[in-house]
């Protein structure tokens, strides 16, 4: 286990180590209702499920707002169909977008602060499309980042090490001097095989497991 006084950088997984989905399908199915679409939740949980499964098969594709916009739409056309909802997804994209309200997890915000206090730069690394420092923005954590990279922006989903390489040299941070913080295999694979340690979640606990106090 690194110590931080070894350290230059932490990097950072966001879905399941950052943030986490805030109940998407009440507010799916409630997004439905306006539009005069009754489903019961097992029906949208199903439909986001099989949109959930689109998303990850196609998020590289969306590497500037043309094609975020246009991955976005699909996605709402996937999870349309699946609900059997006969509404435009064009229409109905923005609904769909408003839909995904992500939170930080527990501790999350205060290790950051911590981490940043004690010197140490960050770079939220992640297999997302390029909308995810929008997505930060909106709750509030863009800011505690120095660096934040998609899979889609550097074109290497996790666990490729091009994707923790293309962050660390955003940074200028040797990998040997950095640690990256996740939620699965590919995270501690990609950081592996880029150079970096590994710390598994939770991220609110890494500041003690680094030594700081």
């Amino acid at each position: 286990m690194p110590s931080a006084s070894d350290l230059d950088a932490v990097t950072v997984d966001a879905m399941g180590t950052l943030v986490e989905l805030h109940e998407p399908v009440e507010r799916l199915a409630r997004a439905l209702q306006d539009r005069g679409v009754e489903r019961s939740r097992e029906h949208v949980a199903e439909a986001f499920r099989k949109e959930v499964d689109y998303y990850l098969l196609h998020k590289l594709s969306a590497t500037d707002s043309t094609s975020l916009a246009a991955l976005r739409r699909e996605c709402a056309r996937v999870f349309l169909e699946a609900a059997d909802a006969d509404l435009d997804p064009a229409e109905f994209s923005p609904a769909f977008v408003e839909a995904m309200v992500f939170r930080p997890l527990d501790g999350a915000v205060a290790a950051l602060e911590r981490l940043r206090a004690a010197g140490l730069s960050l770079a939220c690394v992640s297999d997302w499309d390029i909308g995810l420092r929008e997505q930060l923005a909106k709750v509030g954590l863009d800011h505690l980042f120095d660096v934040v990279l998609t899979s889609a922006e550097a074109g290497a989903p996790k666990p490729e090490p091009a994707l923790f390489r293309e962050a660390l040299s955003r940074l200028r941070v040797e990998p040997g001097r950095a640690v990256h913080v996740g939620d699965g295999d590919t995270d501690r694979d990609g950081a592996g095989a880029a150079g970096l340690a590994f710390e598994p979640v939770p991220l609110a606990t890494v500041p003690e497991r680094l030594g700081l106090r």
